[in-house]
């Protein structure tokens, strides 16, 4: 039986797709390149955006065509799965599976191979350990998810009600799965959480995102750690001295912060001010003058006037952030802002005030970038681009774009930086990695 994974969203998804598909092929099932070769298909969801939750469906309406002309089994899993429920049975899915039950996903798919319509929600995170078989969609990078839910409720928020409360993973089994990514020859994890800042909270055992970086940066072959997605009020002062001294930290972090205006904040329940935000930034600059701060913001956010945008301006313009994601505000049904909130910022003004972002934020990055030119910067080789070209990121997550060849991927490279733009930077290569450290496995 083949089986094929579709997966929208955020890398905790992409996370969750590599177990999926390595729980399925210790069962014997194999891979398939094409949904038309498979006998199953799985259609990971996210759900954070209507235009996520969209795209889900017009993906689960061309399974479904499929479906009527052959035998073919469609399941839905991730946070529309979490939401809808039911409902994906009666439009025509097999299975739905919930955001904690992905390590049920092969009693999901045998059932649903007998005829069975099968709806697994129950909480499995227990069994979401080191030990569960993961195919990597990279061999020199793992995504490791640590921490599962969102305690914050953001009143615009969809997570909480998809993925639950924050559940921790103990520390050595996440140490244990670094230890083994290792001995296969892995240089960069990035470590993942809806709020990643808040891992270990739950378990009051002294465990911290902090302590974690830490003690997974002594493991050997162990290049590069990352860490997504940060949380204002959660981003602690050890957390920033780690990231000062420990040169496999990243120097790369994304801390979203949504708008520049305290009214529109308190509406969000976001539980900073614009003022905190920008000391935070100047704090963490201070210890670590070399990061690359990214953020998130929402534009159009009901009752968001011309003044509330004005200050996300003067906050972006004051922050010069190395990256930012623009988002229209959608309403998610479930939320507080959906309940209680009127989305009266009319369309066209959403989309002219992303725009300004969006130009605002270009000429930054143009600005920012120009600091590179001349310079020589050390990437791991990351993959071939479409253009032909290989990229690979250097500490500071900055993707840095050149002429390749495939035997390089997953090696160090300097690469001296020959043209700007405001997005990818483009270089020569002036020294590859030969052959890459050997890794002991006699731990």
């Amino acid at each position: 039986m083949r089986f094929y994974i579709k997966t929208f969203g955020c890398q905790m998804n992409e996370n969750d797709s590599e177990t999926m598909a390595g729980l399925l092929m210790k069962e014997g099932f194999t891979p398939a390149s094409a949904p038309e070769e498979a006998d199953v298909v799985i259609i990971n969801t996210c759900a954070v955006r209507r235009k996520s939750e969209e795209k889900a469906y017009s993906e689960l309406g061309q399974m479904l065509k499929i479906k009527r002309k052959r035998k073919l089994v469609v399941g839905v899993a991730g946070c529309v799965a979490e939401k809808e429920r039911e409902k994906l049975l009666e439009r025509g899915a097999d299975f739905v599976l919930g955001t904690r039950a992905v390590p049920k996903i092969t009693e999901a798919v045998k059932r649903a191979l007998q005829g069975e319509k099968v709806a697994l929600f129950e909480d499995h995170l227990n069994e979401y350990t080191h030990e569960l078989p993961r195919i990597r969609s990279s061999k020199h990078h793992a995504w490791i998810t640590i921490i599962f839910g969102c305690d914050r409720f953001c009143t615009y928020c969809i997570v909480p009600y998809t993925r639950g409360r924050e559940k921790s993973r103990p520390m050595e089994d996440i140490l244990e799965e670094v230890r083994e990514l290792a001995k296969q020859g892995y240089r960069e994890v990035t470590f993942l959480g809806q709020n990643v800042d808040a891992y270990g909270k739950d378990l009051k055992d002294g465990s911290s995102l902090a302590k974690l970086l830490e003690e997974a940066s002594k493991i050997e072959g162990i290049e590069r750690i990352w860490f997504l997605t940060s949380y204002p009020t959660d981003f602690s002062d050890e957390l920033i001295e780690v990231i000062a001294r420990n040169p496999k930290v990243a120097k790369s972090v994304h801390l979203p912060v949504q708008s520049g205006s305290n009214r529109i904040l308190k509406l969000m329940n976001r539980s900073y001010t614009k003022e905190e935000y920008l000391a935070l930034l100047e704090r963490i600059r201070s210890k670590v003058p070399d990061v690359a701060i990214s953020s998130d913001i929402i534009v159009g956010f009901p009752t968001e006037t011309e003044e509330d945008f004005m200050e996300t301006i003067d906050l972006v313009e004051k922050a010069q952030f190395e990256r930012l994601n623009l988002a229209i505000y959608s309403p998610r049904e479930g939320t507080v802002a959906w309940k209680h909130y009127k989305d009266d910022v009319p369309y066209e003004e959403k989309v002219r005030r992303m725009q300004f972002l969006m130009n605002l934020q270009k000429r930054i990055n143009r600005k920012l970038n120009e600091h590179y030119k001349g310079k020589t910067v050390r990437v791991i080789v990351e993959a071939q681009a479409k253009n032909g070209l290989f990229y690979g990121r250097d500490i500071r997550n900055k993707i840095i774009a050149f002429e390749g060849e495939e035997w390089m991927i997953g090696r160090f490279a300097d690469v001296k930086i020959e043209k700007i733009t405001a997005g990818p930077l483009y270089g020569k290569v002036v020294w590859i990695e030969e052959t890459p450290s050997p890794v002991s496995t006699d731990k």
